[in-house]
């Protein structure tokens, strides 16, 4: 259990930079997305091909797994449009919604009794994010977003957990970044319909930036959050990723200068998303202290 959870706090160390990463880069959020499926589908398979690793799976495993790349997809969208419609520290804020609804939708998944703690916990992150959008108007599409993208998170979480324990960690990450990039590609028609004067090719500070995101950022942390998951509950692993916020706010803080953007309002809201997870975190120790 303890290896998991090192496993787990190096994968939240890496996600606190995609936000930077999604600041960096100046395409939109749906071909950034794309481009990110693409490039780290291809490195993984030319990885596992160089140490004759590539797994396969049937056909209808393979679409099982690839249907969890298509959530994937849906919540980097709503992401990293939250982003360049707010700014990073809304974006990642937003994402500690992610534990509120896991709460809601874990026992709908695994048919066990909704946890009246859970939600409780939860709700002191939902206070917090209410707050900001209450009282900082200029960011509700930003915030909008965010709160999407959380619901995806959660969803994708309680799905690759179930989905994991019948497949390797590689066999995982390839079939559902090949998944996604080909959802994002069979969706685009619609995407550019939607938005037909947005940019689609990237120069080369972002070709840079989409490397690093899709090795480091993507490759490493979820293969590190596929073996977490084996041993923790998806519950707690969310819980666990409302710490991202802290590592992308300062980050974003020091790189753009982002503290002169927000207001008291949200400086009181992260507080909250902050006891939230001191709260869990708390009786996660009482737990496992009483379990020995």
């Amino acid at each position: 259990m303890g290896n998991a959870f090192v496993k787990l706090h190096l994968s939240i160390l890496l996600a606190g930079f995609t936000g930077i990463f999604g600041k960096l880069i100046e395409l939109p959020e749906g071909p950034l997305v794309w481009y990110r499926m693409l490039m780290a589908s291809a490195l993984f398979f030319v990885y596992l091909a160089v140490f004759g690793k590539v797994p396969k799976v049937s056909v209808r495993q393979g679409l099982r797994i690839g249907g969890v790349g298509v959530l994937i997809a849906l919540h980097w969208i709503f992401f990293y449009g939250s982003i360049k419609y707010a700014n990073v520290s809304i974006a990642v804020v937003c994402f500690a919604m992610t534990g509120f609804f896991t709460a809601l939708l874990e026992p709908l998944f695994s048919r066990r009794r909704l946890s009246i703690r859970e939600v409780l916990f939860s709700l002191v992150t939902v206070a917090g994010i209410a707050l900001i959008f209450h009282f900082d108007s200029r960011y509700r599409a930003g915030i909008l977003l965010g709160i999407v993208s959380a619901a995806f998170a959660a969803l994708l979480t309680i799905t690759m957990r179930r989905v994991g324990k019948e497949h390797a960690s590689n066999t995982m990450l390839l079939y559902q970044m090949s998944g996604g990039f080909v959802f994002l590609t069979l969706a685009a028609p619609i995407y550019l319909w939607l938005f037909p004067d947005i940019r689609l090719t990237p120069d080369f500070p972002d070709l840079a930036y989409l490397f690093l995101l899709s090795s480091l950022c993507t490759i490493g942390m979820f293969l590190l959050q596929i073996e977490a998951l084996r041993s923790i509950s998806a519950f707690t692993v969310n819980l666990s990723y409302n710490l991202e916020p802290i590592y992308s706010i300062l980050l974003a803080m020091a790189l753009f200068g982002e503290a002169s953007e927000v207001n008291p309002a949200f400086f009181a809201g992260l507080a909250l998303i902050c006891i939230s997870v001191a709260l869990q975190s708390a009786y996660a120790a009482r737990q496992m202290g009483g379990g020995r």
